[in-house]
């Protein structure tokens, strides 16, 4: 049995961070860190070097990321002193985990995994800062491309969440002549959430799940919802928001926060617990996912796995992921989305029993598939 390395410098910087909730890509770590914290050792990456914590440091570390409460600077302090004047440990056949991009931009990175021994295999979740620079941080471009030439040189595996990412990273590598190692696509799975309780609302109301950002595409739905409310005034439906305030999102706050007809018939949640996330998912008319780009989309499989119709971008990655069940439309299809969404809030709505029917169909991945995925593909790797 191979040693398992996890690198979660990402989780605990996000952790110290303090009211930085986990996102998707931290969800997916976590996962990582459930499935495989019982007999792997935690990795931190301080300047350029790789701390490898002892098992049972390890072990409490694991659990604190999943669970953070009060002394986790203090602990994570004492853990990172202990790693740094510790004999450095050298694992024997190890497999090194890295599942959020985090440090591959990093010259340094490639280094110390050399100096340590373990074979990198990397999760990469899209190329989006590279195919669509216009939606990220400045600077992101030039980052996210560090991160996937890295990736490509130094990695033993890669594991991408989707066929499309997986297409994506091979034209990638191929437009910049590198390698392409062995990798595989996993699907992703959703969250267990809890089981719902009563309609928050008591009227029709639709969800958009996901940091507020701009290719998220929330300003687009929230100029339909002020042709919603200028048709139907207090009739018009409901719409909450479930996510944190990203970056160049300026013109999204200030429809949130200044254009008061809007705002009595839109619910802002940037902190939403699995309960109350269930509660809503449960009860909406639909979910609505308008992206420009994605690399997967665990929105849409918590939907869908919820039992909630979805209204969503013609995205491939969303057909890979669920077939013909949602609606979909051009994320640039403003009166699309707003006939769709009227259509979605009437009684007895044909549409809506429609994509129930389809519904049916579905079956959510699962974590227990994924690993399966994932362990028999470490074991192809010499």
């Amino acid at each position: 049995m191979r040693d398992i390395l996890i690198d979660v410098t990402r989780l605990v910087g996000r952790v110290l961070a303090k009211g930085r909730l986990p996102t998707g890509v931290d969800r997916v770590s976590l996962a990582y860190v459930a499935h495989y914290g019982h007999r792997a050792r935690a990795v931190l990456r301080l300047g350029s070097r790789l701390l490898v914590l002892p098992q049972p440091a390890s072990r409490e570390l694991f659990d604190r990321v999943s669970n953070p409460g009060s002394g986790f600077r203090r602990q994570v302090g004492l853990q990172i002193a202990r790693a740094w004047w510790s004999r450095p440990h050298r694992p024997d056949r190890a497999v090194l985990f890295n599942t959020g991009h985090s440090g591959l931009e990093d010259p340094t990175y490639a280094a110390a995994l050399r100096r340590l021994g373990a074979a990198p295999v990397f999760l990469v979740h899209d190329l989006i800062p590279i195919s669509h620079p216009e939606y990220c941080r400045p600077g992101e471009l030039e980052r996210h491309q560090r991160r996937m030439d890295a990736a490509l040189r130094i990695s033993r595996g890669l594991i991408a969440n989707s066929r499309e990412t997986l297409r994506d990273l091979q034209a990638y590598a191929d437009s910049k002549a590198l390698p392409m190692p062995p990798a595989i696509a996993a699907h992703l799975a959703p969250p267990a959430l809890p089981s719902p309780g009563r309609n928050p609302l008591g009227r029709p109301y639709f969800v958009m799940l996901g940091t507020i950002e701009p290719r998220k595409n929330h300003w687009m739905v929230l100029q339909v919802w002020r042709h919603l409310i200028e048709k139907h005034g207090s009739a018009a439906p409901q719409l909450v928001v479930v996510g944190q305030r990203g970056w160049e999102c300026e013109n999204v706050v200030d429809l949130l926060e200044r254009a008061e007809h809007v705002r009595e018939h839109v619910i802002e949640l940037p902190r939403c617990s699995d309960a109350q996330l269930a509660t809503y998912l449960h009860h909406a008319q639909a979910l609505l996912f308008p992206s420009f780009a994605e690399g997967y989309g665990l929105p849409l499989v918590e939907a869908l796995s919820a039992g909630t119709p979805v209204i969503a971008s013609n995205l491939p990655v969303f057909r890979e992921i669920a077939g013909d069940i949602p609606d979909y439309l051009d994320p640039l299809d403003g009166l699309g989305w707003l006939s769709s969404i009227e259509a979605y809030s009437a009684t007895g709505s044909a549409m809506r029993d429609a994509q129930h029917a389809r519904m049916r169909q579905f079956v959510p991945p699962s974590w227990q598939q994924h690993f399966e995925q994932v362990d028999a593909f470490l074991d192809t790797l010499s």
